[in-house]
């Protein structure tokens, strides 16, 4: 039988699973806040001017959810039956339940990452991009983009990348739109303002409760005027928050802590490294997920489990994701309760 885990989990499903500390909770317990659907919150609407500032936008929209994010500025730019452009097993494409399509009336190409993974390049743009034909051709309007990716295992888009992207599809008459959920830690990663990886970009989400510790809430930003009609779909939506200076006031920590990801980072090249001298063909990661191949993935995290490990299954192998609850001594115990690679 396998030896009863030794303390509580390591969980490393997801940079979502944080918790907020003390600090957090005491900012959270003495915010000044409003009713936001009436007048206004006055720590929602410092967070939403933050943020605005460090993306280098006009102005920005606290909502609950990046898949909120995502989809009111998918309504905003879309019209039913457009067509929008996005890389390959993003997250809005295979992880938001279909509502691109089902509320936002969108029709998805997958764009293929012939720029590195989790990247497509400007003539993977031009390839896919339909120009002319007859009246019931699609229509593009939109270009999607994710950085950092998800699926891809949490690589990096760089500034230069971004922009010849965005340059292509403005050159193009499309709009486009950043999944930022984990911009932060691509910011972190190539150690540059957050707005250089949202140069030009026509609306962007960020999100608070990945890795920085907040327990909900995303940005939405872009123009002055989109964010008036986002607010509206907001609220369409069921996105009346009230008071939501509470959540707020966790927003506004969590951005006193994007510099720490580098932490985050750090404890995952020592998880990668480490399973790479136990056998593993672990590809060193950009940030803080690694991705381990496995034969029978479903079996191995069965495995951790029970070693008191906690980690997803993906299509070919395990994922893992560091974030601030994690220790070196948790990537220790990690590593330590990998079986051998078959």
């Amino acid at each position: 039988m396998t030896a009863p885990p030794a303390g509580p989990p390591v969980d490393l499903r997801s940079d979502t699973v944080t918790r907020p500390d003390a600090r957090m909770r005491d900012a959270m317990a003495r915010a000044e806040v409003g009713d936001d659907v009436l007048d206004g919150d006055p720590t929602m609407r410092a967070l939403e001017t933050e943020v605005a500032e460090l993306l280098g936008t006009a102005d920005a929209l606290w909502v609950p959810t990046g898949s909120m994010g995502n989809l009111i500025a998918l309504c905003v730019h879309l019209e039913r039956g457009d067509r929008f452009l996005v890389p390959d097993r993003a997250h809005l494409l295979d992880l938001e339940v279909g509502t691109a399509s089902w509320l936002a009336g969108g029709m998805p190409q997958a764009l293929p990452w012939s720029a590195g993974p989790g990247t497509p390049s400007p003539a993977d743009l031009e390839r896919a991009l339909i120009r002319g034909g007859p009246y019931f051709a699609l229509r593009d309007r939109l270009l999607c983009l994710e950085n950092t990716h998800n699926a891809a295992g949490g690589t990096v888009t760089t500034p230069v990348q971004h922009r010849s992207l965005v340059d292509a599809a403005h050159d193009a008459g499309l709009l486009v739109h950043l999944d930022g959920a984990r911009l932060w830690n691509a910011a972190v990663a190539l150690d540059v303002p957050p707005a250089d990886l949202a140069e030009g970009a026509d609306t962007i989400q960020v999100c608070l409760s990945k890795g920085l510790g907040a327990p909900v809430g995303s940005v939405l930003a872009g123009s002055t005027d989109f964010v008036r009609e986002a607010r509206r779909l907001r609220k369409m939506l069921g996105g009346g928050v009230r008071q939501g200076g509470v959540l707020a006031a966790a927003g506004l920590v969590a951005l006193e802590r994007v510099d720490r990801l580098a932490v985050d980072h750090h404890h995952a090249r020592l998880l990668a490294d480490a399973l790479a001298e136990r056998g593993w063909k672990v590809d060193p990661p950009q940030t803080n997920i690694v991705m381990v191949p496995a034969d029978d993935p479903p079996g191995t995290v069965a495995s951790l489990a029970e070693r008191g490990v906690l980690a997803v299954p993906t299509g070919t192998g395990v994922r893992m994701v560091t974030h601030c609850d994690v220790s070196r001594l948790d990537i220790e115990r990690a590593v330590a309760s990998f079986p051998q690679p078959s």
